[in-house]
Order: structure tokens, then sequence, then C-alpha cells
């Protein structure tokens, strides 16, 4: 008796297998496939399936939770790596931890199914244009409880497509719905067609999707014209409707944007490349050391730091060497000589404005505690005039504790600035208050950094982001609305391998400098370090597992404030006003009364 009335509470095999399709088919939108175009129609799946088990609202919400639990398996089973590699976790373990961790975050696409099936049961087919308000709601109330939005709907578009550009109006929220908007008008299709129809026999489902993409237009084929006929009779889709969603779907997706781009005509047009600020404008030296995660001895730890200065010193050589053959090209070869302009070019270089970054990485620097250290970055700078960005973890006296902080040293070797890190792990880098005598952090207690500062870089100012600081976009907002030209992070993935993690991180530094107007360096211990112009073009990436440097300019940004510097995540509270207005309206109205149709 109890094991049949558990059972009520399970979908159908066939909506459980829909839902576990749509995981899938988005799963292949993310790094480690990278098929993002699949995007576009993993959720059709899923919402049939939440339709079909709307006369139940516990079985849409564990078809949702299916869904949720599945994807983000799929796309973070790289956590276990860490876990296995570094802590001797069996494999088996690990991957149950990851599971359950899965099935928590998994409640959040639950709560969306939950939603969208009382909408769906109380207002009709035309509830499911809901969707899209109600997945953002839901991602959005995702990153106010857990701190953490990883591989949200929009990071599926960072590296391809045009929708990412969406970014500088309203972040990834606004992205996330246009994404959800396109597979929103196929599902409606076949949602209404089951609903209309009911006992009838169904016309063809891909009739239908025909009808309402093409069917507004029949002068162009009579045959068009005679198949919406043929479906309109069956009871299916009208002429009528399929223009009504038709116009929706322009005014949605072609529309909004054009809207956005004249009442903000100071939002990005242009895009910098790596090299546009010099030879006038700083230079920044990215190094990528390959720091190894583990068997870091004392002198393991001397020879890695020879090896910093050594991966430094020739990149500026590399950057010479470009810069003469730059010249080759442009002179004739009897007007060009190429040891004197060598010569020339390593001496003018020596006097420009540098800074050199040296990523986050398992080499622990420490600045004020450690005068030897002190002494080292002071030598470094002086003999090369560079100023050294460095991470390092910094006393905070207040808390007998220590910062996870990003510091910065002046070509003559004297401290000119600090960021402490804001955001810090959750259980990497803090533990909650009441768990702190229960659980260690994995990498360190750290105090909380509380000052948005800002560090130079010849006349342009820096926002900082260490490690997984590029994940919270108004951190970034932040910066620019205090004046930041250019955005730094600083970070290491190395403690997760040679995963989709990489490209995963990377994601989120394309949206911040898509929504910011403002170009992102990413210097990293083992990849992939780039410089990301503020269409959030990925430029001079760097491979994986790695040594290897960089050199790009930077200068003053002519970049304007973007409308989400200035209004921030707007669209997402819209989105939550209005699945929650919905919500609300849908629940006052007497069970089973449906909108009139038209």
């Amino acid at each position: 008796m109890k094991f049949s009335g558990l059972k009520k509470c399970f979908p159908s095999w066939q909506s459980a297998g829909l839902a576990v399709l749509s995981a899938v088919i988005l799963i292949l939108a993310f790094p480690g496939w990278e098929l993002w175009f699949t995007a576009f129609f993993a959720f059709i799946p899923v919402l049939v399936a939440i339709d079909g088990e709307k006369a139940s609202g516990i079985r849409s919400l564990v078809t949702g939770w299916i869904f949720g639990s599945v994807f983000f398996f799929g796309t973070c089973w790289w956590l276990t790596f860490s876990p296995i590699t570094y802590a001797g976790f069996p494999w088996l373990l690990a991957y149950f931890l990851l599971l359950c961790v899965c099935l928590m975050v998994g409640l959040f696409p639950a709560l969306f199914a939950l939603v969208l099936s009382v909408l769906l049961r109380r207002l009709g087919a035309f509830a499911v244009w809901a969707a899209p308000c109600i997945w953002i709601a839901s991602e959005f109330l995702r990153f106010w409880v857990t701190g953490n939005n990883w591989n949200a709907l929009a990071y599926s578009q960072a590296f391809e497509g045009s929708l990412k550009s969406y970014a500088s109006y309203g972040g990834i929220y606004l992205v996330g719905a246009a994404i959800m908007f396109w597979q929103t008008l196929a599902a409606f299709a076949i949602v209404r067609n089951q609903e209309e129809i009911g006992g009838k026999k169904n016309a063809p489902v891909h009739l239908v999707i025909w009808t309402a993409l093409l069917g507004w237009f029949p002068l162009l084929d009579k045959r068009m014209r005679a198949t919406a006929k043929e479906i309109d009779a069956e009871g299916g889709l009208s002429q009528r409707m399929a223009l009504l969603y038709i116009v929706i779907l322009f005014a949605g997706v072609i529309a909004l944007p054009l809207a956005f781009a004249i009442l903000m005509p100071e939002a990005p047009s242009t895009a910098s490349s790596p090299r546009s600020a010099l030879p006038n404008g700083t230079s920044i030296v990215a190094i990528q050391p390959n720091v190894p995660m583990e068997g870091l001895n004392l002198a393991r730890y001397e020879d890695l730091k020879r090896k910093h200065i050594a991966l430094a010193e020739n990149a500026f050589e590399k950057n010479v060497s470009m810069m003469v053959e730059e010249s080759a090209s442009k002179y004739p070869a009897p007007e060009f000589n190429r040891e004197s302009l060598t010569k020339g070019l390593r001496e003018y270089f020596q006097k420009q404005p540098k800074i050199v970054i040296f990523p986050e990485s398992p080499m622990n620097f420490m600045y004020e505690d450690d005068k030897e250290f002190q002494e080292w970055v002071r030598n470094f700078a002086v003999k090369n005039n560079a100023s050294v960005l460095f991470n390092a973890a910094e006393p905070d006296p207040a808390n007998k504790k220590y910062f996870n902080s990003a510091v910065m040293v002046d070509e003559a070797g004297k401290k000119v600035g600090q960021y402490d890190k804001i955001y810090l792990v959750p259980f990497g880098e803090t533990v909650p208050a009441p768990l702190q005598s229960i659980i260690p952090a994995l990498v360190g207690s750290f105090s909380y950094g509380k000052e948005y500062d800002l560090l130079p870089f010849g006349d342009a100012k820096g926002g900082i982001m260490i490690c997984f600081e590029s994940h919270f976009p108004n951190l970034s907002r932040e910066y620019v609305q205090q004046g930041a030209d250019v955005l730094i992070e600083m970070t290491n993935d190395g403690y997760l391998g040679p995963t989709p993690i990489l490209r995963q991180h990377l994601a989120n530094a394309v949206f911040r400098a898509v929504e910011t107007a403002r170009p992102v360096v990413r210097v990293t211990n083992v990849g992939i370090s780039a410089y990301i112009n503020e269409r959030g073009d990925v430029l001079e990436p760097t491979a994986g597992y790695t040594e290897d440097t960089r050199v790009w300019g930077v200068g003053k940004s002519n970049q304007g404030q973007t409308l989400y510097v200035r209004f921030g995540d707007w669209f997402a509270w819209l989105s939550s006003f209005v699945s929650i207005g919905l919500l609300v309206w849908s629940l006052a109205k007497k069970r089973g009364v449906k909108l009139e149709e038209n």
C-alpha cells in the first residue's frame, strides 16, 4: 500500500525519459562537448513532459528534479577529480557525493517544473510562454540561495553564436531567456495541439510546427495554405494564431534588443585587440607557469621561483622579437637593420611601463610576512623596470587570519596596491560559522575582503578577480561603476585536472567582458590564459597544462557604461516578479478555469 502511494509520486516512464533526454541534449551545449546550438531545442522534451504531468504537482516536480540532477551531474562531473586524485577518495564514493550535491541543486529546476505545471493546469497551454521567466527566476534563486550559478543556461553561448551580446543589456539572464524563447514556440505548438484536439486524432506535430512557422504567409505556397486548412480543420493551429506566434517571436528576439540599442547609444560598438594599447600604452606580461598541484618542497619552490623570472624575461625578449618582425614586414630590406632595430626596441621596451602578472597557484606566496620574498620581488621589479602583480596570503590582524589577496609592487619595488578577495570558495577557502569546528576548509580558512580596490595599470585602472570571483557579475559591475578600464582574472584550475572546468571557467570571464564592455585579461596557472575583448572574443588563448607567456596591451577604456552596469540584474528581478505574479493569479482562479481562446 505504501509502495503504491510512493509510486504515484513518480512521473510516467515517458515523462522521465523526456526529462533525461532534455538534460542530455543540454549537456551537449556546454564545454566538454560545446555543441552550443543544442541549447536552442534542449528544453522542448522536458516542457512537453511537464505538461503531461501537470495534473500532479509532485510528479511535475520530480520530472524537473530528474532533468536538473542529470544535467548538473553531466556538466560538473569534474568535481570528482580533486578528491579522487589528491585526497584518495574511492571513485565510487566521490561520484556518490557528487550525486548528492546534484540532487540538491536539481531542486531548482524541480521548482521551475512545479510552478510551470501549476500555470499549465490552471491557465492552459498559453502558460508555456511563461517558461522563460520561470526558468530565469529559478536560476536567479539558485544564485541567491547557494551563492553559485555555475553553468547557467547563457554560458552555453560563450564561444559561439551572437546571443551573448544581449548580456550588455540584461546579463546572463536576458541571454538565457532568449534561448528559452525560441524553443518555447515549438513547445507551445505541441502543447496547444494536444489541448485543442483532446480526444481527436492529433494532427502530426511536424505539421503543427511547420504551420506555426510559415503558415501565416500562404501566398507563397498553395500547398502550405492547404496544409494550414487541413490542420485547422482537425482542431489544430489556425493561420491567425500562427501569425501571432511569429509576431511575438520577432518582437522578442529582434525588436527588444533593437530598442535597447536606441535607448543606449553608448553601448559597446567597438572592441579592442590584445595589442591595441601598444606601443604607447601599458604592457601586461601574463605568466602561465604550470606549477604542479603537489610535490612542492623547498628546493622545488626555489626552482619554480626562478622559472617565474625566466618565463617573464623570455616573454620580454619574445615581445621584442615580434616587434622586430612587424617592422621587417613594413620596411624594404636595404633600409632595415635588424641588429640595430632589435637593440633599440629592447631598450625602448625596457623603459616602457609594463606589469608582470603571476597567477594564483600552489606557490602560496606571502608578502607581508616573508621578507625574503619581498626582496626577491623587489630585485626582479627594479632589474626589469616592471611592476609585479601576484597572489599572496596577507595577514588580517583583526581576525587573526589571512586574506587571499592580489598584491602589486611597482617598478621601484614598493607595494602600491592590494585587493583582498571578497567572494571566497565555500568549503574551500571558508566554512560557514556553525560548521567551522566540524569541517576544515580544504585550502585554508581566509577572511572576507570588503573593499573593491582598483589597482593602477599605467593610466588605466584595473579590477581584480581571483579565481572563483569571475563567476560574480556584481563584482565586475561594481568595478566598472568605480571607473575600471580593464578586468584582471588570476586563477588556478589545476586541482580539477584537464577536464571541462578549464573551458567552463573561461566562459564566465567571457560574459564578464560583454556585460561590462571591458576587456578581461585572464592569467592562469595551468590554462586557459587569454585576452577577452569587449565583445567576448577569446584572443590568443594558451593551451592547458603547458608553460606559456603572453604580452598584451591595456589602456584607458573608450566605452561608456552598459545598461547592465547601470541597472544590474533588472531582467532577473522582472522575471521573478512576473513568475510570482502569474503563480498568485493562477492560484486565485478556480481550478480548471482556462483563459478564453481566440
